[in-house]
């Protein structure tokens, strides 16, 4: 393949792995953006459902506390006949006609259970009940209570069963007072909590939903589903009333029961005029039952496309891979081939003994270097080196002793060039050079000076040598910007001839000297 289309080829390959990924990322990116709008459109739709049921169970609790209202308010008005009555001196000879007044009231009014006008020592003075036996209710809490309270106002009191059926029922009373304002009394009228558990059962809240009827202070009075034993317990710790304290008359949450630990949307509502409160609850399962059937249907679907894209990405991957296992097997081959190339071309500008650039290879990067210099006008430097003595060393230690000297030498050289763009060259024989581009006459000096001080410290032994060990001569030259003119090979010359100037003045020592302008001779 030309050399000149390789350019191209790794152009396209780089274009087209880009594109593969892009694909990748955009079938992927289309996928969490499925499964995204998938999630989101869930979650709205369940904050929908929560509202609606929200807005339902608030409308219910509406009724609720509408309902408790009328009921409460029929009492307080039977026990405003019942007070005035009492008040008027009916009860001091209670007659038939009383007695059938409060038979006809608690007849005609299904809440009422019963009616009842204590006196001032508890004992009943009149009743709506068929049979009128005495019977005293001095022990009792209300009695009690107003007996020590001169308010006029309608008590709503803790479920008690009462004494004469034995039913349990929610006590209404209030306080009659004699004509000089002393207690002379109560009268009572029982609601049936029957009558509230048949309206209650009238409303759907699902099989675990809940309805209250509670009191201010937490006493329940109602709870649905029915248990005749919570009836008059304190819940006044429970989720409901913590959320009645803090957010007012109204609310709507979604709170843990205490009771029996179901997570439930309650509505809640305050009586207006009465100490009441009411609470209806679904619970948040039966709530998000529909949704939840919804998710199961819609997450279907979406999975189904999902996997739809996924398979037709696998299947599109696994020709991708197999196209660019081909081209993969076809780089190989070219990169082999190209790394065989630069094998060769490494062996041809390598010195196959010390493993520094050959002659070949110094003079290419020779040209190089002094064009790049004419160019930019930056300073470069060339060191010319010799082993002192050589032929003498052969000549007492034999050629193998010398090819080691000479690659020990080597070595001393490459450690002198660190910088990537600095070539140490075996220029012929025992000759080396070095080529120092962007360097001055000092920094040229102070490497030539760690090259000779590198191989005197390997101190290699050589009898015929000056100080009895293998040294160097160096010449070195170097170039100001307006130097660079002379040819090439000038340097060379120049380099040369100033490390014979070494060897005249004793060897084992550096001797270095600016290049001259073109006009100038060496010897200024």
């Amino acid at each position: 393949m030309p050399d000149f289309a390789q350019p191209a080829i790794d152009h396209l390959e780089r274009l087209r792995k880009p594109l593969v990924k892009r694909s990748l990322v955009l079938i992927v990116s289309v996928c969490l953006l499925l499964v995204g709008l998938h999630v989101w459109s869930l979650l709205a739709s369940r904050q929908a459902e929560i509202a609606n049921t929200g807005t339902s169970t608030a409308n219910m609790a509406r009724a609720l506390a509408s309902h408790a209202e009328r009921t409460i308010d029929l009492g307080d008005a039977i026990l405003d006949e019942m007070v005035a009555r009492a008040e008027s001196g009916e009860t001091r000879a209670p007659g038939a006609a009383l007695h059938a007044r409060l038979v006809r009231i608690a007849s005609v009014t299904p809440q009422i259970q019963e009616l009842f006008i204590y006196g001032d020592n508890g004992e009943r003075l009149a009743t709506s009940l068929s049979t009128r036996r005495p019977g005293s209710v001095a022990d009792r809490e209300y009695f009690r209570y107003h007996q020590v309270h001169a308010g006029r106002g309608t008590r709503i009191g803790k479920p008690i069963y009462s004494r004469s059926s034995g039913v349990l029922s929610i006590p209404l009373t209030r306080r009659i007072d004699r004509p000089d304002g002393s207690f002379g009394g109560v009268a009572m009228a029982s609601l049936k909590l029957s009558f509230f558990g048949d309206f209650y059962d009238s409303f759907d809240v699902g099989e675990t939903g809940t309805l209250i009827l509670a009191i201010d202070d937490g006493t329940l009075l109602y709870r649905r589903p029915f248990r005749e034993d919570m009836v008059g317990t304190d819940i006044g710790g429970g989720p409901i009333f913590q959320l009645y304290r803090t957010s007012g008359p109204v609310g709507t949450a979604m709170l843990t029961s205490k009771i029996d630990r179901i997570e439930r949307l309650y509505s809640y509502r305050h009586v207006d005029g009465f100490p009441l409160l009411v609470a209806i609850a679904k619970s948040k399962q039966e709530v998000l039952g529909e949704w939840w059937a919804a998710v199961a249907k819609m997450s279907c679907v979406v999975l189904f496309a999902v996997a739809l894209l996924a398979w037709g990405t696998h299947r599109m991957v696994g020709q991708l891979q197999v196209r660019d296992a081909l081209e993969g097997e076809l780089r190989g081959a070219r990169l082999k081939l190209k790394e065989q190339n630069l094998a060769l071309k490494a062996l041809a500008d390598s010195d196959g003994l010390t493993g520094l650039a050959n002659r070949r290879g110094f003079e290419h990067t020779l040209a190089a270097e002094h064009e790049r210099a004419r160019r930019n006008g930056q300073p470069w430097a060339l060191i010319m080196t010799d082993v002192d003595h050589f032929k003498k060393y052969n000549d007492r230690y034999g050629h193998v002793a010398g090819d080691e000297c000479l690659r020990l030498v080597a070595g001393a050289l490459r450690s002198g060039t660190r910088r990537p763009t600095d070539l140490a060259a075996r220029y012929g024989g025992e000759e080396f050079a070095v080529i120092l581009p962007d360097t001055d006459l000092e920094g040229a000096r102070a490497v030539a000076d760690n090259i000779r001080a590198a191989v005197a410290a390997l101190d290699i032994a050589h009898a015929d040598g000056l100080h009895g060990r293998v040294t160097l001569s160096i010449g070195v030259v170097a170039s100001h910007p307006a130097g660079v003119d002379a040819p090439a090979l000038a340097w060379v010359e120049a380099a040369d001839a100033l490390l014979y100037q070494a060897k005249a003045q004793g060897r084992d020592c550096v001797i270095a000297r600016a290049l001259p302008r073109p006009a100038e001779p060496l010897s200024a």
